[in-house]
């Protein structure tokens, strides 16, 4: 079988999550070299930017050949539930006369509940909840020890005192990882 490269893009509010992702990604055997491209918030309203700019991008993903590539979107749900975000992005979908996310298009959408940093303190081995806005690293790759132990743990499992809101990014993982067989990482 013929194997290519998938071209990856990521959509993120801010550079915490682009380092979360990109490392994540890496740790899951992607190459990450001239195949990567990142969206991210120049300033301002991370959420906003990334609910305005996720239509031209599941556009720009549907225009090309989409079975080699993927489009990861990171968006905190802050205080929203992560099905109210969903509703959000299905919307400014429908806005803009596209079709919602079909489930065979590796359209990956991670909702950390209530932002990026709630998943970095419970993967330090803290107890959190989703409703407390926990505190930024001083330096964004200081989440890589961290994001390594959750590349293991979404495999094997997490424990149940995991949130919620990670247990949905690992079963959304489940979900992508299928469609990304005949892809050369």
């Amino acid at each position: 079988m013929n194997r290519r490269r998938v071209q990856i893009v990521i959509l993120c509010e801010d550079k915490q999550q682009e380092v979360f992702a990109r490392h994540f990604l890496k740790k899951r055997g992607f190459i990450l070299d001239r195949n990567l491209r990142i969206e991210i918030c120049p300033k301002g309203a991370g959420e906003q930017f990334v609910r305005k700019r996720y239509p031209a991008e599941v556009k720009a993903y549907r225009s090309k050949n989409y079975l080699s590539g993927i489009l990861v979107v990171l968006i905190d749900a802050d205080k929203k539930t992560m099905e109210e975000r969903l509703n959000q992005l299905d919307e400014a979908l429908s806005e803009n006369s596209q079709l919602v996310r079909q489930p065979k298009e590796a359209i990956a959408i991670f909702i950390p509940k209530r932002n990026i940093e709630t998943w970095i303190h419970y993967l330090q081995d803290e107890t959190v909840d989703q409703e407390t806005e926990y505190s930024k690293l001083n330096n964004e790759s200081g989440c890589k020890p961290y994001v390594e132990n959750l590349v293991n743990q979404c495999y094997q499992g997490l424990n149940d005192n995991a949130p919620p809101s990670l247990q949905a990014a690992c079963e959304e993982l489940q979900r992508i990882l299928p469609l990304l067989n005949t892809y050369e990482r």
